[in-house]
């Protein structure tokens, strides 16, 4: 080095705060949801051919968040309201949405909250019916309860997750991917990695359930390998964890789930929770975040936009913490 020369001390990334990552977790979900939309049930590729985001399509206005944030808003604003889990009221909240004819709900979801049963039934009558209950609807609206529950621990996590899952969903496959996100989340918010607690969150799945989980969540997995579409909860959630694996930061992951094509809202969804809990908020793209909003139909005229979410995500954080 020349004498005199300036001395330029590294630049070291500051490490997201827990409460970063909580926002993180839920702004980064519903962001996904925007920016997966307009791409939904289309053929992969789809963002990066037309390098269209947040511009709205599919009829969805720019930004505008699906069925994905309304539903997990809803879960959130529940345990706030009431200081925990009280899922009468959660399911009352999903039927007075559903009765608000939202845009866009999932067939077995509306059925669940139309059929007459009461909360502790319907989503068990349903699948006494069809025999068919392993969507990944459960798994879209889990960022806000993910990051409530994080402070409890592995097992109270995953148990509050399995309970929330089963007001709509009978199949058991539901409540487990809902628990394996959940328990990520937990994990990322504490600073450390959720991939290498992989192994750990699959221990505490049920064993009927673990080795289809522990196949869709292996390293070697990819979503070519999928057997079924991905608006099913194994390859949703083994898409978005190979979305975060296969990436380095917040933007590209979500951008790569979008890109699989097919249910592109909930598998971005579910990787702007992971990723945005492992990144913290300010990795989620101002651009993105500057046009989000999320609708409540059922719920008169109210519209929450990005500022709404984060502090959403601060007081579920701080009360969970509780």
């Amino acid at each position: 080095m020349p004498r005199g020369a300036a001395v330029t001390a590294p630049v070291h990334p500051v490490r997201p705060s827990r409460l970063d990552r909580a926002v993180g977790a839920v702004l980064g979900s519903a962001a996904g949801d925007a920016l997966g939309a307009p791409y939904e049930f289309g053929p992969p590729g789809q963002l990066s051919a037309r390098g269209a985001e947040m511009r709205g399509g599919g009829g969805w206005d720019p930004g505008e968040a699906t069925d994905d944030t309304q539903m997990a808003v809803l879960v959130g604003e529940s345990l706030l309201d009431h200081g925990g889990l009280e899922l009468p009221d959660v399911f009352g909240r999903f039927q007075q949405w559903a009765a608000g004819q939202p845009k866009d709900i999932g067939l077995q979801t509306e059925d669940v909250l139309t059929n007459g049963q009461p909360w502790d039934l319907a989503a068990a009558v349903h699948f006494q019916t069809n025999a068919r209950a392993a969507g990944n609807g459960s798994l879209m609206r889990a960022a806000t309860s993910a990051v409530y529950f994080a402070a409890a621990g592995r097992e109270a996590t995953m148990d509050a997750a399995r309970r929330i899952a089963a007001l709509t969903h009978g199949d058991r496959a539901a409540w487990e991917g809902t628990a394996i996100l959940h328990e990520l989340v937990r994990v990322a918010m504490d600073g450390a990695d959720p991939l290498a607690a992989l192994p750990a969150a699959l221990d505490a799945v049920r064993p009927d359930h673990r080795e289809r989980y522990g196949r869709v969540l292996d390293p070697a997995w990819h979503p070519g390998l999928a057997t079924e579409f991905n608006g099913a909860v194994w390859p949703c959630l083994g898409s978005a964890v190979w979305a975060l694996r296969t990436t380095t930061g917040f933007a590209e992951a979500v951008r790569a789930a979008v890109d699989l094509g097919g249910d592109t809202d909930t598998v971005a969804a579910v990787t702007g929770t992971l990723a945005g809990a492992r990144y913290g908020q300010d990795a989620v793209p101002a651009h993105w975040t500057a046009t989000l909003h999320v609708p409540l139909p059922g719920f008169g005229e109210r519209v929450l936009d990005a500022d709404d979410l984060r502090a959403l995500a601060q007081r579920l954080a701080a009360a969970g913490s509780r």
